[in-house]
C-alpha cells in the first residue's frame, strides 16, 4: 500500500484505518451499553473513552465498578493493558527522531488497531511517520467516542438481562478479529483472545465479576505459550 501523502491529514492513514474500525464499532457499542448499566456515573464512564482510550480495560473498569473490590479492578486493568508494553517497545525505533510533543501524545492513541497498522508501515521520513500515526490514531479515537456514546444512548432500550452477561466474551472475541487481521503474531494474539472469551463466558456468574480477571489471565498465558512455541518451531 502507498503510504506517502502530503498535508496535515494523511489520506493513506484514513484509508488504511477504515477496515480496522469496522470490528471495533460493535465493541464500542458494548462498552457504551456497559456504561449505561454500570454503578459508575455515566459521565465518568464516558470520560474514560476520552482520557484513557483503552477499550478492553475500559469495559473491565465499568463492569467491575460497584460490584468488585478496588484491587480486582486494578489487577484486571493492569493485566489487560500489559500488552502495550510490548507495543511500545516494538514501535519505539519509529519515534527516536520525533519531537517531544509527538512522543508525549503518541502513547495516548496506541491501541490494538494502531499497532496493527504501524507494524506494516514502511516509511522512514519522520514527518511522514508523524502524519500517518497521528491521523490514524486520532481517527480511531474519534470513532471510539462516537460508538461508546451511541451505546450509552441505546443501552436503556435493551432488556437488562441481555446487556452485560456476556460482554466480556464479546470483548475478547472482538480482539480475535483484530488480531487475526493485523497483528505481528496473529495466531498468538488470536489464541489469547479466544481463550479469554471462553473463560470469561464460563465465569459469568462468579463473584466480583472475577470472570473478566480470569479471562485476562488465561488469555495472556495462552498467548505467551503459543508465541513461544511458534518461535521454537521457526528455523
Amino acid at each position: 500500500m502507498s503510504l506517502r501523502s502530503s498535508g496535515v491529514i494523511d489520506s493513506a492513514a484514513v484509508r488504511d484505518m477504515i477496515p480496522l474500525c469496522i470490528p471495533a464499532i460493535p465493541f464500542g457499542l458494548v462498552v457504551g451499553i456497559a456504561i449505561s448499566e454500570s454503578a459508575m456515573p455515566v459521565a465518568a464512564g464516558q470520560s474514560l473513552s476520552t482520557v484513557v482510550f483503552a477499550g478492553a480495560a475500559q469495559l473491565a473498569t465499568v463492569t467491575l465498578a460497584g460490584v468488585a473490590s478496588w484491587w480486582a479492578v486494578v489487577v484486571a486493568v493492569a493485566i489487560i493493558n500489559a500488552r502495550h508494553v510490548m507495543y511500545s517497545a516494538a514501535l519505539s525505533p519509529m519515534f527516536v527522531g520525533q519531537p517531544l510533543w509527538v512522543r508525549l501524545i503518541a502513547p495516548m492513541v496506541l491501541v490494538d488497531q494502531q499497532f496493527a497498522l504501524m507494524v506494516l508501515y514502511r516509511e522512514d521520513d519522520p514527518r511522514a511517520i508523524r502524519r500517518y500515526y497521528l491521523t490514524a490514531g486520532l481517527g480511531f479515537w474519534a470513532v471510539w467516542q462516537l460508538t461508546t456514546a451511541l451505546g450509552i444512548v441505546v443501552g436503556p432500550a435493551i432488556p437488562s438481562g441481555l446487556r452485560l452477561g456476556f460482554a466480556p466474551a464479546v470483548m475478547f472475541t472482538g480482539l480475535v478479529v483484530l488480531s487475526v487481521r493485523g497483528s505481528a503474531v496473529p495466531w498468538a494474539a488470536a489464541s489469547a483472545a479466544l481463550a479469554g472469551a471462553l473463560v470469561s463466558a464460563a465465569g459469568v456468574g462468579l463473584r466480583d465479576r472475577a470472570g473478566i480477571l480470569l479471562g485476562a489471565i488465561v488469555g495472556v498465558s495462552v498467548g505467551t505459550i503459543v508465541e513461544a512455541c511458534r518461535e521454537e518451531e521457526a528455523p
